[in-house]
């Protein structure tokens, strides 16, 4: 991947070329004091097991050839475990059940797509759309009818004072809630797919049932030991105790 030198990474780095920080074992050397180094964009990155699987395709190091291939069906691969992680919380739902049958049709249809020989030649968009369509009824099943003042979806909350807000079951799919202050706000049952959270305030929250809550999300979040999770994802190790 490329690196920009900026407040997520300390150094600018070509596309294709190894980070300065990989050692010989293929690890990162300072994995441990990412933030503290200012690699804090290393610590949000995931790829949903989107890398190992080309991996075990490929069957040799991204050093050797094909290395050019992988590289360019990272993100195509990502984007599709990506898909693949939604749906699986969606088939989780007890609210899903009527479209149980679609669910399941649409991820064995994904995971094929992950086998692709060329994956780049998937048609990305179109995939993302039939499986939007599922996200957006698995949605509305969870969430129930809602007033006007929880459909922010997209809605530009950036450093929004919403400490103590009642977001239960709110709509904020691809809201912007950079630095966004939801202290011990309620967003149980929200759906936060796509929402940028990076440096929002969590501490107390409650995202209990919270919808499509990816750990990326949470990793770029500030909380706390008061912060209430989906079981899915994991309370990230620089949050306060």
């Amino acid at each position: 991947m490329t690196f920009a030198k900026s407040a997520d990474f300390a150094i600018d780095k070509a596309a294709g070329e190894p980070c300065a920080n990989l050692d010989d074992a293929f690890r990162c050397g300072i994995h441990q004091q990412l933030r503290p180094k200012g690699f804090q964009g290393c610590a949000v990155y995931d790829c949903f097991g989107a890398g190992q699987k080309i991996s075990r395709l490929a069957g040799r190091s991204w050093r050797e050839q094909p290395g050019q291939q992988m590289f360019a069906a990272l993100p195509v691969m990502r984007q599709l475990h990506e898909l693949l992680w939604y749906l699986a919380e969606a088939l989780e739902l007890d609210q899903t059940r009527a479209i149980h049958k679609q669910l399941r049709t649409a991820t064995d249809r994904i995971e094929q797509l992950t086998r692709t020989p060329d994956v780049t030649a998937v048609d990305l968009p179109g995939e993302r759309v039939k499986v939007n369509e599922l996200l957006l009824r698995t949605s509305a099943l969870v969430r129930g009818k809602q007033s006007k003042a929880k459909e922010r979806r997209g809605a530009d909350l950036f450093g929004a004072k919403l400490r103590g807000a009642d977001l239960h079951s709110a709509n904020l799919r691809g809201a912007y809630l950079i630095a966004a202050d939801l202290r011990e706000a309620d967003l149980r049952r929200a759906d936060l797919i796509g929402a940028d959270l990076r440096d929002a305030r969590l501490e107390g929250a409650d995202l209990t049932g919270a919808l499509f809550l990816t750990q990326s999300q949470v990793n770029a979040a500030r909380g706390d030991a008061k912060t209430k999770l989906p079981p899915a994802v994991s309370r990230p190790t620089h949050w306060a105790s």
